[in-house]
């Protein structure tokens, strides 16, 4: 079932929490809703649930306009984060609770209760009640509920939230196969980009009441639309440096520690203007004196980081970078060193703005409402 957004609005008092949301999900795809606490994600999802009513705009489930709809009649699977288990029942009879109104089987309900408190990790609390549960426990037995019903919409309020990280990444990795197989239209809040990244068919990056971002997780990550979405995204975060691109002999080019570095001549428009150069570490590079592109700094420190290594070190002008290599990857730990960007993975924003600028002194105009 696909669901359709137009120019949402929602305010509490005097509070804008909404401004005009627009969203087209078509059937069967996983859609992240990412960003700080306070940016109304769920909010939103609450909206299309029926909980709340919005001040304005048209909610669309499946071609059916939902205003006027209570919540039980629009085929919605839900888990918050509040869990909003039945306290008197145990696990296993919450897991179940939308089986047994839909008068399934006992069989075909246990089977499928079993299965679903397999995957999540729970089939050896299933007689315990919610006060006897972890939180953990409680936010797994309520993502069960929806999951077992198989709606044809989920909407999942940071389901992960309380869950170990072992768990957690496996989740990751076993609940998009899940919801494929259920062909489920999805909607996932989280608060963790490494979850948005690997569990979204598209993110959209909310802030300033609305959406500022929509895209698959490559094109929010290689081409965010702002510095402030760009930093949400990678661990080590993405350098920015202060720069004015100008006119080189055969080309835009930026200085850095005295040395020409080219720029993609489409930036040509940018020449003059203050700029931020952003650059991802794993796209900095150590490299020979003479190589191409080469500028030197010297190494402040070292940081092994499991399967990464992060170098901080620092230009001839004392600016600051961090780069990123696969651990075990041969690099300098101290003193001198060269290194080199990869031009074509690095951006430039504008300074004032921090709007990411394409080709040409434009801002990008990615962002939607």
């Amino acid at each position: 079932m696909s669901i359709q957004l137009s120019d949402v609005r929602k305010s509490f008092t005097n509070d804008l929490v909404l401004d005009g949301v627009s969203l087209d999900i078509p059937t069967g795809e996983t859609l992240v809703l990412f960003g700080p606490s306070g940016a109304g994600k769920t909010v939103l999802l609450r909206l299309i649930a029926g909980v709340i009513d919005p001040d304005g705009g048209r909610i669309i489930v499946n071609g059916a306009d939902m205003e006027g709809v209570v919540p039980e009649d629009r085929g919605i699977g839900m888990a918050f984060q509040n869990f909003a288990l039945f306290p008197h029942m145990d696990a296993h009879a919450n897991i179940a609770s939308p089986l047994t109104a839909r008068r399934e089987t006992r069989s075909g309900i246990k089977a499928r209760v079993k299965e679903v408190a397999t995957l999540l990790k729970i089939d050896h609390v299933l007689a315990h009640r919610p006060m006897e549960l972890s939180n953990g426990q409680k936010q797994r037995t309520a993502l069960g509920r929806a999951l077992a019903a198989e709606p044809s919409i989920l909407l999942l309020d940071d389901p992960l939230r309380n869950v170990d990280a072992k768990l957690r990444f496996e989740m990751r990795l076993e609940l998009p196969r899940l919801l494929k197989e259920q062909n489920a239209t999805v909607i996932f809040v989280t608060q963790d980009y490494k979850e948005a990244m690997a569990l979204g068919d598209r993110i959209a990056v909310m802030g300033d009441s609305g959406i500022v971002q929509i895209g698959t997780p490559e094109e929010i990550y290689l081409r965010p639309s702002s510095t402030r979405i760009a930093r949400l995204f990678g661990d080590p975060t993405i350098n920015l440096l202060d720069v004015v691109p100008e006119i080189g002999a055969h080309g835009p080019i930026i200085q850095l520690s005295g040395r020409e570095i080219a720029i993609s001549g489409s930036y040509a428009g940018a020449v003059g203007q203050a700029c931020s150069l952003g650059i991802r570490p794993e796209a900095i590079h150590f490299v020979e004196p003479g190589a191409p592109g080469a500028f030197p700094v010297e190494i402040e420190a070292e940081t092994p980081l499991n399967e990464k290594t992060v170098t901080l070190a620092a230009t001839r002008n004392n600016r600051e970078i961090l780069v990123s290599r696969p651990s075990g990857a041969p690099g300098p730990d101290r003193g001198s060193a060269h290194v080199a960007f990869d031009m074509g993975n690095a951006l430039l924003f504008d300074l004032a703005t921090g709007a990411r600028m394409i080709g040409t002194d434009a801002p990008a105009n990615e962002m939607s409402k």
